[in-house]
């Protein structure tokens, strides 16, 4: 390893002098290709963690992808920084347009661990792949469903499930049926916010119930969808039906429950969910147009 780490050293330090130089990238390359079957065997040592911090842009700390950018004495950096400096902020050399092909070689042969490694991701992804891979990970944690806030907080489902239970006030009931009423005393007054969210255990897993006002267009609409707690992969093994009913009307709803990988405005804005038209759901509530009652029943089920 140590003759590894050498190799790689000296093809990175001698490509600020040879930046073209074949010499130096079939050292590169030789010596990463040693890196990269240790790497397999899953012996992540510090010599491949010393070569993955080269690859940080030294200015803004992230990971650096062709083209990586160098300046005449050998310091690198990122395009976007490249895009936003004249001179090197390490020498105050001008910039021109000199690629760092040997670190770019060194990039393209290194294979590294997920950075969910820690919750459950054990496979080993080559350098380049390896950002296109963290965005859509099985193992990233989930974001918080609370919709009315501008929530943050990540995590796993047990953890989202007890945060929304005790920093969001959210009610969590058991069972796979629910009857919930919905009451506004200005069913005229129309706002871009959710007005309820209830989480159902059922089957041992968490479902999400979202009930909100919106303009569809130029219509006030009242909608409601389900949402799962875990993977779409998971939510597919589902089904549930919304129905809103009273004075002799009825409207159903059936559908497969979105992930909550999906976010609740993607869900909403691709009105996969019960629509219920404002003229028709003061229908429901009576036809006096003074308060909106909707009550809204569900079930949710295995396919």
């Amino acid at each position: 390893m140590a003759l590894v780490i050498g190799v790689c050293k000296e093809a990175i330090e001698s490509q600020s002098r040879y930046a073209n130089n074949e010499i130096s990238l079939m050292k590169a390359e030789n010596g990463c290709t040693l890196i990269k079957s240790t790497t397999r065997r899953g012996v992540i040592k510090h010599g491949i963690n010393g070569v993955h911090d080269l690859l940080q842009c030294p200015i803004c700390a992230n990971s650096m992808y062709p083209p990586i950018h160098q300046c005449p004495n050998g310091h690198t950096l990122c395009t976007n920084c490249k895009r936003v400096h004249n001179y090197c902020p390490n020498c105050r050399s001008e910039l021109g347009n000199i690629r760092c092909l040997a670190l770019e070689k060194v990039a393209e042969a290194l294979q590294l661990p997920c950075k969910y490694q820690n919750l459950g991701c054990r496979d080993l992804f080559p350098y380049y792949n390896k950002l296109k891979h963290e965005k859509r990970c099985s193992f990233r944690p989930y974001i918080c469903p609370y919709a009315s806030s501008e929530c943050s907080v990540t995590g796993d489902i047990p953890y989202l499930v007890d945060h929304i239970k005790e920093d969001h006030s959210v009610d969590v009931h058991d069972g796979c049926t629910f009857n919930h009423r919905y009451v506004k005393s200005n069913p005229h007054e129309v706002e871009n916010a959710t007005w309820m969210l209830t989480v159902f255990n059922c089957f041992g897993r968490q479902f999400c119930l979202h009930f909100e006002a919106f303009l569809l267009g130029t219509s006030p609409v009242y909608m409601a969808f389900l949402r799962f707690m875990g993977g779409q992969n998971d939510a597919k093994r589902f089904c549930y039906a919304l129905e809103v009913s009273a004075f002799g009307r009825k409207l159903i709803w059936q559908g497969v429950p979105r992930s909550i990988r999906d976010s609740h405005k993607e869900v909403r804005d691709s009105h996969d969910g019960l629509i219920i038209p404002r003229s028709l759901a003061l229908y429901f509530s009576g036809g006096d147009g003074q308060e909106l009652r909707l009550r809204i029943t569900g079930r949710i089920w295995k396919v």
